[in-house]
């Protein structure tokens, strides 16, 4: 009797012990960008939407693009709310698809690049030699940005130098000062920024529109897990409750729209005349 007690009491520990490695292999793995824990914490709210709803989210954290490339090949990772330049990268590369991207309470939910420079400068017309002589700034890996400015034939070997920016708005800043001679960044941030800088104008901008901040998912993702997600992000919309209005307060946001590879038809193209091939690996 005493054996037989025993024998369940161990079954029973050996089955408990085990839940907590069951229950991480069926979380929903949302990567996130070690440099980013604002990130983290803006986020946390949809995690608990998403836990609430059925669907036991948390986040990894990833030390680079590159590493969170071989999370996703790997199988590591589910998914990554990202910037068109990384999301249709991954895409090129095969590692992801498209599932959904927020709807901004202006009501829009896409973004392009645009050229700055001194007010008293030439428009671009589109001819490399344009850049020659001048230093151009923009964010590294950024569609509105490094991506656009590789995309322009022979742009690099007529800079005089190129310099990358943490992030749009500080690339503004740095081309207002003088330490640049052209700005490339997102239309967004210039649109809320440009009062601050009379001195300086658009001169060009791109003709196609990317898709801003896209929940992707791994290919190799359980695509019942993609669809609780799919589910619970576009019944934010509606959602009313408490939970809910944090979320898109905090966020800036209306809901979440579906979103598929169609949308990225622009980015990929201008990812592709930028040298992103399925091998890239983030290093130019």
């Amino acid at each position: 009797m005493i054996r037989k007690s025993i024998i369940i009491l161990l079954t029973c520990l050996i089955s408990i012990s085990m839940m907590p490695s069951l229950a991480m292999a069926d979380d929903f793995k949302i990567a996130i960008m070690q440099d980013k824990a604002g990130e983290a914490k803006k986020f946390q709210p949809l995690l608990n939407y998403l836990n609430a709803n059925g669907l036991h989210a948390r986040f990894i954290t990833a030390r680079n693009y590159p590493s969170a490339a071989k999370m996703f090949a790997s199988g590591k990772i589910d998914a990554m709310f990202s910037g068109s330049g990384i999301a249709g990268s991954f895409i090129i590369k095969g590692l992801a698809k498209p599932v959904v991207r927020p709807l901004s309470k202006a009501g829009w939910s896409t973004y392009w690049a645009v050229l700055l420079a001194p007010k008293d400068a030439k428009e671009y017309t589109g001819i490399s030699s344009y850049f020659s002589g001048k230093k151009i700034i923009f964010c590294s890996l950024a569609s509105s940005g490094e991506f656009f400015f590789r995309s322009i034939p022979g742009a690099m070997e007529a800079a005089k130098a190129t310099l990358e920016a943490p992030s749009h708005g500080s690339a503004i800043d740095a081309l207002g000062r003088g330490k640049a001679d052209v700005a490339i960044v997102k239309n967004r941030v210039w649109d809320n920024m440009s009062e601050q800088f009379p001195h300086l104008k658009k001169i060009a901008e791109d003709k196609g529109a990317n898709p801003n901040g896209t929940l992707i998912a791994s290919v190799n993702t359980d695509p019942a897990k993609i669809a609780k997600a799919k589910e619970a992000l576009l019944a934010l919309t509606g959602d009313t409750s408490a939970e809910a209005m944090e979320i898109k307060n905090g966020l800036g946001i209306m809901g979440y729209i579906e979103t598929s590879e169609k949308d990225f038809a622009h980015t990929i193209s201008l990812l592709k005349s930028a040298g992103v091939t399925k091998d890239f690996n983030f290093k130019f």
